[in-house]
């Protein structure tokens, strides 16, 4: 039975359009275009600083810190633990994108300072990431080709007890675990996953949503939902990967709160 209704869940959408909340992301190369343009889509305003003479300023003047561990370099892993400790100290909520975790241990090790070092609000990453964090055996081999844990809930859970942050496995279905809540969202597309940066999107949105909203179950719960549901729009209309992206666009700008609150599919 749901305890959280979609109602309350999809005002969420409205609370991002109305402040516009300022997102610090700092993201990998690779997909830094798309994160920015996917703030702007849902009426965030972003900024992706990265120098480390500037970073802590920066950070101090935005609503929410969006850590994505990409293309890390040992400099790029200073300057994410400088803006993470400022955005604690100004208790402004922190969002983990572990992005290859397990893939080398450089990445492993980084990841695991971080999380030893900062308060982190939530951790989305593929289930193969979730696991490598949670100590459960998974396998990563490129963006597109995970290996989930034996038992995924299970990881996503000591991971949240453990650090304290809602952790988002993300998947053909989306597994949000907290301390107290288990949740499953179903929206999504296929072609969600023909598209190079969705991971990177989710979670800048997620940190739109956290900016604006106290409850980091629902903030979560709600960005997920209101991400998938744009796929799905988007994908009704694309007719292969070149055409889904800028359609997924649209749908981040223009899906309203009425379409949220009906759309989503969520499972408590």
């Amino acid at each position: 039975m749901m305890v959280l209704g979609n109602e309350h869940l999809s005002h969420t959408l409205q609370k991002v359009r109305d402040k516009k909340p300022v997102v610090h992301a700092i993201t990998n190369w690779v997909t830094a275009n798309d994160v920015a343009n996917s703030l702007y889509a849902i009426g965030a305003r972003p900024i992706l600083a990265i120098a480390q003479e500037e970073i802590e300023d920066i950070t101090s003047k935005t609503h929410a810190l969006v850590l994505n561990f990409g293309t890390p370099t040992p400099s790029r892993f200073e300057v994410i633990l400088l803006a993470g400790r400022r955005a604690n100290r100004e208790g402004h909520p922190v969002i983990l994108d572990p992005v290859g975790a397990g893939a080398s241990p450089f990445r492993t090790e980084s990841l695991k300072k971080i999380l030893s070092n900062l308060k982190i609000a939530v951790i989305r990453g593929n289930r193969s990431e979730i696991g490598a964090l949670a100590g459960q055996k998974s396998f990563l081999a490129g963006v597109d080709c995970v290996s989930a844990p034996n038992d995924l809930e299970q990881a996503c859970r000591d991971l949240s007890q453990k650090t304290g942050a809602v952790v988002v496995a993300s998947g053909p279905e989306d597994l949000i675990i907290s301390s107290e809540k288990k949740t499953v969202v179903e929206n999504g597309h296929p072609m969600m996953g023909q598209v190079t940066g969705m991971g990177c999107m989710l979670t800048a949105v997620i940190g739109a949503f956290h900016a604006v909203e106290e409850d980091p179950v629902v903030a979560t719960i709600s960005a997920v939902a209101f991400f998938g549901l744009a796929g799905e729009q988007a994908g009704r209309l694309a007719k292969g990967p070149g055409t889904f992206r800028p359609a997924f666009f649209d749908a981040l700008y223009s899906l309203t709160t009425q379409q949220l609150c009906d759309g989503m599919k969520i499972r408590s």
